[in-house]
């Protein structure tokens, strides 16, 4: 949508506009807020659009897609007109009184939710609603009687249209609500309709390799799964022949079972993407595909689309081949067993594993002199029967990591190779500005650097200094914060943190719809179906862009479930003195945990501190309806 919308500013004839669009272009037309020219739609002098931010004081900010307007525009609370926050709004443009421009909204042209999640507190005699992500009360389309009957702080999500109560979540006390409030905060659902079960259960559970005659039969070759030890969802299996030198990357063929404009493929395309909480999953694709006859478990028939990839004896690719296949999976790893083998701990079966890891150690020295190698932890939380924190550790990558990681990106690159237009998977290089504000952290810590033109090799340059100094992984974390984040696109921009310029996402159409959707293309072009081709490119452009954001989504969902749960540990600890460290210091001093639970977020108020600065803090307050702890300072820690 925001693509139709720009393309308003400049004008764009009818034959351009999606049927989606088309049906916002006619509220446009009928509001007076556009107007056709020449065969050109245009967005009238006195409007703007663009997406709403709300603040707790319940002022609204436009940040217009316009972007003639250098500052945000402001939205009194009186003329947001019901609109919510996230929600992409048209607004008509106040005369100016003030230096800062003003807006009415007219109306959302696409809610960022449906739904909202409230919880009921009591205001006088009466029962209101408050938001859990603005804060903000809300009267409820229900009786003062019926709420009144429900516990304080009864957790309930609203149609944000007019308020009514769609369902009732839980209670805000209770630690086993959390999954609930993340997903329903996001307009995520962990339930699948009755006609996406049945389709998907519809496949069975095994495969007849003889309905498959086309296709390469590869269950003689000794493949396997390398996963984290809690996984189902087996998207890729690897096989080494060390005498040949070719690497096949088999991945599961879910486009097989899920047809374009099929009632799974509708769910997958709204879901964009697998969650992940600590405790369960929230696939995109119903369980009987994802993790039964899509997932290349061991031992059984699978259907596969895979890649054989020869390399020659300078470890240069000299041959790319992908293909539909069968496999049959010889093991199920996951990756503390693969560092075993590859630390000599353990014994293997699969012969090729430990050559394998030779190839790929050094076709990742090679891929690094021109890409980066950011050491980073990811958090990693236990809970117990009752839903608290029972435990949380950084998991840092391992060799099984880097092996399986390198034969993923070849996979990903040589996919990328056969299209000129579908899915890419781009990643900018960083701005000016951010560059000059990372140059600026860097210089109270100790790291006197001066910009280059030669972005690679001045982050490469800090990255030694870091070496040096024993904080790298520290400055990592920086340097990744500097950066743009990678994004879909239709059209290839190249990958700057890789490296490529050409890059995709091949391997994961299990928990990813932009793998999916690749498959597809990738099929039509084997077919040399050109009208499939064009058919699956439609709309391709903002299906790339909403996936951008889906996949912002399901992280924010993971996030805002580990916050839920430290603030809850939090709530149960005011008083206690916490080790942490600085890890924002820009509008608000933001603290990172770092004691016998870590990661959590801490906000710091009336405080300055340079970044990674070392505080013992102590909890004051915890706001269990934003996720928020509040500290203040004790004393700093001096290393």
């Amino acid at each position: 949508m925001k693509e139709f919308l720009t393309s308003l500013l400049v004008g764009i004839k009818e034959k351009e506009i999606s049927n989606e669009d088309k049906e916002i272009l006619r509220n446009l037309l009928n509001l007076g807020a556009v107007s056709s020219h020449k065969d050109r739609f245009y967005l009238n002098n006195g409007y703007v659009c663009g997406k709403l931010d709300i603040s707790q004081n319940a002022t609204g900010f436009i940040m217009p897609f316009d972007k003639r307007f250098k500052q945000d525009i402001i939205v009194e609370n009186k003329n947001l007109n019901n609109s919510h926050l996230g929600d992409i709004v048209l607004a008509k443009l106040l005369p100016l009184k003030k230096k800062r421009q003003s807006a009415k909204i007219v109306m959302s042209l696409k809610l960022a939710n449906e739904t909202s999640v409230v919880y009921t507190k009591r205001f006088g005699a009466a029962i209101l609603g408050v938001n859990l992500k603005t804060g903000l009360s809300t009267i409820l389309k229900a009786t003062q009687k019926s709420l009144k009957m429900l516990p304080l702080g009864t957790l309930l999500k609203i149609n944000n249209l007019n308020n009514e109560i769609v369902e009732v979540l839980g209670n805000l006390e209770d630690p086993l609500s959390d999954e609930k409030i993340s997903l329903a905060i996001y307009n995520k659902n962990d339930k699948f309709s009755e006609a996406c079960e049945l389709e998907a259960k519809a496949f069975g559970d095994e495969v007849d390799a003889s309905m498959y005659p086309s296709r390469v039969d590869l269950r003689n070759l000794d493949f396997c799964t390398i996963d984290p030890v809690d996984a189902k969802d087996f998207d890729d299996a690897i096989y080494f022949d060390e005498k040949k030198r070719e690497i096949y990357v088999a991945i599961a063929d879910v486009s097989e079972y899920v047809t374009a404009y099929s009632a799974i493929d509708s769910e997958a395309k709204k879901r964009g993407f697998s969650i992940y909480f600590p405790h369960i999953s929230v696939p995109m694709l119903p369980r009987a595909l994802s993790e039964n006859i899509c997932s290349l478990k061991p031992d059984v028939p699978r259907l596969a689309f895979c890649f054989k990839i020869s390399l020659d004896a300078n470890n240069e690719v000299k041959k790319e081949e992908l293909f539909e296949a069968i496999i049959l999976s010889k093991r199920r790893f996951n990756y503390d067993e693969i560092d075993e083998i590859l630390e000599g701990k353990r014994e293997c079966e699969i012969s090729w594993i430990k050559p394998l890891f030779k190839l790929t150690t050094k076709l990742r020295k090679k891929r690094l002199l021109h890409a980066f190698d950011f050491r980073t932890k990811e958090l990693r939380m236990s809970l117990d029967e009752e839903g608290q924190i029972s435990q949380t550790r950084f998991e840092s990558d391992s060799d099984s990591h880097r092996l399986v990681e390198d034969c993923m990106l070849l996979a990903n690159k040589a996919a990328a190779k056969l299209i000129t237009k579908g899915v890419f998977r781009n990643h900018a290089s960083p701005d000016f500005k951010k560059i000059d504000t990372l140059l600026e952290d860097l210089q109270l810590l100790g790291l006197d650097f001066t910009y280059e033109s030669d972005l690679a090799n001045l982050i490469r340059k800090i990255q030694i200094k870091a070496d040096e100094l024993g904080n790298r992984e520290e400055i990592d974390k920086l340097i990744i914060k500097s950066q743009k984040k990678a994004e879909y696109s239709s059209e290839n921009l190249g990958h700057f943190g890789l490296g490529f310029d050409r890059y995709t996402h091949f391997t994961s159409p299990i928990r990813r719809y932009s793998d999916l959707i690749l498959h597809r293309l990738l099929k039509a072009k084997i077919l040399k179906d050109e009208k499939l081709y064009n058919f699956l490119l439609l709309n391709i452009q903002s299906t790339c862009a909403t996936l951008s954001e889906l996949e912002r989504e399901a992280d924010k969902v993971a996030y805002d479930f580990m916050d839920r749960k430290f603030a809850r540990w939090a709530a149960a600890n005011i008083g206690k003195e916490v080790r942490c460290y600085v890890s924002e210091n820009q509008n608000v001093l933001v603290a990172k945990l770092d004691d016998h639970f870590v990661g959590a977020r801490i906000f710091i108020t009336g405080y300055s501190a340079n970044l990674l600065q070392k505080l013992v803090v102590k909890i004051t307050e915890t706001d269990i309806a934003s996720a928020k702890i509040f500290a203040k300072v004790v004393r700093k820690i001096d290393v």
